[in-house]
């Protein structure tokens, strides 16, 4: 159970910033520069606590199934990317703060890392 709900609460969160929070602020009327800047802050929040959560999931991976899993199954590949995915994130952002296309990148590979992460059965067996 833990599993789901941790995969519920990053995945869902970080799609749920770039499609429902962000254009909403914008459809209110927000500046292009304030929403910039929300989107910004909300977004490393946002990968931080992703980061927690695949941590958590990957330790649950690893209880259930044995450290091996973690390279060997799919659903620990998957928390690996997110990991580097979120890792890349941040070195990104702090080292090279202009290079916003690169934040993106990783930002689209944590969450697509989670999307095809929700398609696969939850550790411990069963969906």
């Amino acid at each position: 159970m833990l599993w789901q709900f941790t995969q519920m609460l990053w995945v869902g969160g970080l799609w749920l910033l770039h499609i429902g929070v962000l254009p909403a602020l914008g459809l209110i009327g927000l500046a292009p520069l304030l929403i910039d800047e929300v989107g910004g802050l909300l977004s490393a929040l946002m990968v931080g606590f992703a980061a927690v959560c695949v941590t958590l999931q990957a330790l649950v991976l690893i209880k259930a199934e044995g450290l091996e899993s973690l390279w060997r199954d799919i659903r620990g590949q998957l928390l690996l990317m997110a990991l580097y995915a979120c890792a890349m994130y941040f070195v990104v952002r702090i080292f090279l703060p202009e290079a916003l296309r690169w934040q993106l990148f990783s930002y689209l590979v944590l969450g697509f890392s989670g999307l095809v992460l929700v398609c696969q059965a939850a550790a411990g067996g069963g969906w």
